[in-house]
């Protein structure tokens, strides 16, 4: 049986693990995992801010470069707290054929 071809965010997140314990000074990615969960969750949310910002100002090209960036450090932000992206997609398959409001009023 042969393996399915991994998406480009597959293969973000997978290199994002692989330099998790790699010297900060040698990777960006390092370096952010370096400094702590706290402060990945701070980038992800500048980086989602400005996706936002992009977002409503109508700018498509801008919007695509902001979004890449805002999954980047949402990436990097669940693994610096030990959560994958299998784990992200286990959580998206559950919810599959709910209805959003159903799956938000069970949440109560």
């Amino acid at each position: 049986m042969t393996a399915l071809p991994q998406t480009g965010l597959h293969r973000l997140a997978q290199t994002i693990a692989a330099r998790k314990g790699a010297d900060p000074g040698t990777s960006w990615t390092a370096k952010l995992l370096a400094k702590g969960p706290e402060k990945c969750a701070e980038k992800f949310g500048e980086e989602a801010i400005e996706a936002i910002i992009e977002a409503v100002k109508g700018d498509r090209e801008r919007l695509v470069s902001e979004a890449a960036d805002t999954l980047y450090h949402l990436l990097v932000m669940l693994a610096a707290r030990d959560v994958t992206l299998a784990d992200v997609e286990n959580e998206l398959d559950r919810r599959e054929g709910r209805s959003g409001i159903e799956e938000k009023a069970s949440r109560k």
